[in-house]
């Protein structure tokens, strides 16, 4: 009978100890094991590595490759202005909350993005409830009210506010994006937005953030828009330049040229959104179509990406007084945003680790230097 007892004991303890150990996970660091330094440490003389984030990646073994990597987090989604601001007296706070939560528990900076965005502000924003569109006092009101209430509930957290995003227009005769808050309140929404965010956190840096910066034409329209701000005494403290970029482009030369022509500012660089695609650059969203078949990650897809991943991370240190800041756009080729861009539904890998989360050799080009 003892010896049945103490059976039952073994089996039950057993099952108890497996039932533990599935049911209550760890981040696992799969790189941390292999003794691979992160890339937080090879950078710690030159500027913060990030990532952008969701909720949901810090619940997976994708958290402690970040807590491994990176010293700098984004929420790539969950604070922009159509998640965290559904509702005119609704706000959504916990998956914002939750990132923040984590980046204050692991002592990691945070970066907030963004406080102001025509493509993802809600609809409401605009109109009244009986779908009018809105003056230009109810909106900027409501702009003021938006960013008091983020920027206030992160104070302390958020080193740094992407405060206005990608209002420049990519066509060479027009300065701003058709954005309803030009439209409405014209451009004194872009000065107020920084006052505002200023007064809710004068600690706070504020940055102008948006893509296709390598656009010469563009970058002049961005230096046009910020010396504005600058002369009006505005307390912009930086630019964002978010790196959306490919195997074709930017050349050594157009990099150059816009590192250089943005240091002349005198203001903070931060590469917000770094990827490098393994296909073409292109602009547009498309539908796939019968040349878009060849998804796999090639020998020369991959050469190609290392070898400008090599090229930008040496603009980046040659330029350390300007650059302090880069954060990469997703985590790992588990998951990107080019999985669906500019191609729907079509593959890409345009990030150091790849599904697996193991560095690549891009990765070994961006670190031995």
């Amino acid at each position: 009978m003892k010896q049945n007892r103490l059976l039952v004991a073994v089996i039950f303890f057993s099952l108890f100890t497996w039932s533990c150990s599935s049911t209550i996970s760890q981040p696992s660091d799969p790189e941390q094991n292999a003794g691979i330094k992160g890339l937080k440490e090879y950078y710690k003389d030159y500027f913060d590595i990030g990532v952008a984030v969701s909720k949901r990646s810090l619940t997976t073994d994708e958290a402690g490759l970040i807590l491994h990597h990176f010293n700098s987090i984004t929420a790539e989604n969950d604070m922009k202005m159509g998640p965290i601001h559904p509702g005119e007296d609704q706000y959504n706070w916990r998956a914002a909350d939750s990132i923040a939560a984590f980046a204050k528990k692991n002592n990691l900076k945070m970066r907030g993005h963004t406080l102001v965005w025509h493509k993802q502000a809600p609809r409401w924003f605009f109109t009244h409830a009986n779908g009018d569109t809105v003056n230009k006092e109810v909106l900027m009101q409501r702009i003021k009210d938006h960013i008091t209430a983020v920027v206030s509930r992160y104070k302390g957290t958020i080193y740094a506010w992407d405060v206005v995003n990608e209002l420049i227009a990519d066509s060479p005769d027009q300065l701003y994006h058709d954005s309803p808050f030009i439209r409405i309140a014209g451009e004194e929404f872009i000065e107020m937005a920084f006052r505002w965010a200023h007064e809710a956190d004068p600690d706070a840096l504020l940055f102008y953030n948006d893509y296709n910066e390598i656009s010469a034409t563009k970058r002049a329209k961005i230096i046009q828009m910020i010396k504005k701000l600058q002369e009006k005494g505005v307390p912009i403290h930086g630019i964002g330049l978010q790196g959306h970029w490919a195997i074709s482009e930017p050349s050594y030369a157009q990099l150059e040229s816009t590192l250089n022509d943005f240091s002349q500012l005198g203001l903070r660089l931060h590469i917000t959104e770094l990827d490098i695609s393994v296909y073409p650059k292109e602009h547009q969203s498309r539908e796939r179509n019968a040349s878009d078949t060849d998804t796999a990650y090639t020998a020369e897809k991959e050469k190609l990406q290392t070898e400008k991943y090599r090229m930008i991370f040496e603009l980046f240190r040659k330029y350390k007084d300007h650059v302090q800041s880069v954060t990469f756009w997703n985590i790992s080729d588990r998951h990107s945003w080019l999985d669906d861009f500019p191609v729907r539904n079509r593959k890409d890998y345009p990030l150091l680790f790849d599904a697996n989360l193991k560095p690549k050799k891009a990765f070994w080009e961006v670190v031995n230097f």
